[in-house]
């Protein structure tokens, strides 16, 4: 039976920032792959039916894991809910992530949900990928860089 994670952040930086590291293919390749990953955005088609791919390189190993999928719900600023689905085939089935950017007096509610996580990848695992990826996306989005 697929799972389901929930995960739940207040971050210390504007929705539209927050929204920015999940749509832009440099910001994606920093912070989502855990870590002992590096990742590579191969395709980003920000738009409701446009396209995503992206593989995870395990850094020690060099085994690589690609997937990709497509957004169904685009709000800038405010909910993404798209669709991933692993190339591997012992990985099989649809995943449907949805995102979530609130904003709240000291920065952004986010939160994370997470459908259809096959059955191969024990849930825990796959909250703790999360949990490092999210601490990488707070390390890039809370930093106040003046332009210069």
């Amino acid at each position: 039976m697929p799972h389901t994670i929930h995960l739940h952040r207040v971050i210390k930086a504007p929705p539209e920032r927050l929204y920015r590291a999940f749509t832009d293919p440099l910001a994606m390749n920093k912070w989502l792959p855990p870590h002992g990953f590096v990742g590579q955005v191969h395709e980003m088609d920000v738009r409701e039916g446009g396209r995503w791919r992206m593989s995870f390189t395990n850094f020690a190993g060099q085994a690589v894991h690609s997937f990709g999928g497509e957004y169904l719900e685009v709000k800038s600023g405010a909910r993404l809910r798209y669709s991933s689905q692993f190339d591997d085939t012992h990985l099989p089935g649809q995943m449907i992530t949805t995102v979530v950017f609130k904003a709240v007096f000291c920065g952004t509610e986010l939160s994370v949900t997470q459908e259809g996580i096959p059955d191969m990848i024990p849930p825990e695992a796959c909250h703790l990928g999360w949990q490092e990826s999210l601490q990488l996306l707070t390390l890039l989005v809370e930093p106040d860089i003046p332009n210069g």
